[in-house]
C-alpha cells in the first residue's frame, strides 16, 4: 500500500493495501517524525482556527495540545513507513469533518485488552472528548511523548495511554507477537492484542476504581465485549474489523 502526500490510497509492485474488512499482519514500523509544519495546516490555518473556535466553545473541555498527523504512508512486505509532523489538536478536529479527508493520514493505536475468559475490555468516552458516546479501546493519537529520537513509538503510546485512561500497566499482559492494522477514510487503525490473566469482571472493577483518579476523566463507563455485533454498542467504526477479526478467530 502506498498513501501519497494527498493522502489517497494507492497501489505499489506488491499490491494494495487490503479492505477495511482484513487486517493485514504488521511486523515493523518506521515512522518519521519531520519539524517542518504539516501541509494540511499551512493550507488551511484560517479554517482550522475558525473551526476550533467552534469545538471549543461547545465543549471547554477540549485542549489543543501538539499531536501527530501523518503525511504520507506506505505499506510493504510488513512494514509500515511513514512521514508525520507535529500539529495542534485543533487539525484532527477541522481535517475529520471534510467529506473528502484528503491532504493527511492519521495513523493510531488501539490496544486490545482480552481477559481470561475471551472478553475485550474496552470504554465509553466521556462528555469531556471530542467522541462523546463511542466505545473503543482506551487509546489516543501520538504525540510529542511517542516521539524517540525522531521516530514514532506505536506500542509505547498505547501502554502510555492505556495507563492514564485505565490505570491498567500492559506489562502485565501477555502481547502477541504480531501488530495488525486496518483502515478507513484515510484513517489506519494499528492493533495489538494484549491478554491479562484476569477476568473481564476483575478488570472492569480495577479500571472503574481508576476512573475517579483521572484527571482529564475521559471515560464514563467500561465496556465488556463478547461478540462481533456491530448493533451491541455505539461503537467507532474502526473497532468493527478489529471485532470481526478477533471473534472470527476465537470461534477458528
Amino acid at each position: 500500500m502506498t498513501i501519497d502526500p494527498a493522502g489517497k490510497l494507492g497501489a505499489k509492485p506488491d499490491g494494495l493495501w487490503p479492505p477495511p474488512t482484513n487486517p493485514i499482519r504488521i511486523d515493523a514500523f518506521d515512522l518519521s517524525v519531520v519539524d517542518d509544519p504539516h501541509p494540511l495546516y499551512l493550507a488551511h490555518e484560517r479554517e482550522i482556527e475558525a473551526n476550533w473556535e467552534k469545538e471549543a466553545t461547545a465543549n471547554p473541555h477540549l485542549f489543543n495540545g501538539q499531536m501527530v498527523l501523518q503525511r504520507h504512508l506506505t505499506y510493504d512486505r510488513g512494514v509500515i513507513r511513514g512521514v508525520a509532523h507535529v500539529i495542534p489538536y485543533s487539525t484532527l478536529l477541522w481535517w475529520r469533518k471534510q467529506p473528502d479527508p484528503e491532504g493527511a493520514l492519521h495513523l493510531f493505536g488501539f490496544a486490545v485488552i482480552v481477559s481470561s475468559d475471551g472478553a475485550i475490555v474496552a470504554i465509553r468516552m466521556s462528555d469531556r472528548t471530542a467522541n462523546p458516546g463511542q466505545v473503543y479501546c482506551a487509546a489516543g493519537s501520538l504525540d510529542l511523548s511517542d516521539i524517540i529520537d525522531g521516530k514514532l513509538d506505536v506500542a509505547g503510546n498505547m501502554a502510555r495511554e492505556v495507563r492514564e485512561e485505565t490505570g491498567l500497566d500492559l506489562s502485565e499482559a501477555a502481547a502477541d507477537t504480531h501488530f495488525y492494522a486496518s483502515h478507513k477514510d484515510n484513517r489506519v487503525v494499528v492493533f495489538r492484542i494484549y491478554r491479562f490473566p484476569v477476568t473481564a469482571e476483575e478488570l472492569t472493577v480495577r479500571i472503574e476504581a481508576h476512573m475517579p483518579h483521572d484527571e482529564e476523566q475521559e471515560i464514563d463507563a467500561v465496556v465488556v465485549i463478547r461478540s462481533a455485533d456491530p448493533e451491541a454498542h455505539n461503537y467507532n467504526p474502526l473497532m468493527l474489523p478489529i471485532l470481526d477479526w478477533f471473534f472470527a478467530s476465537v470461534r477458528s
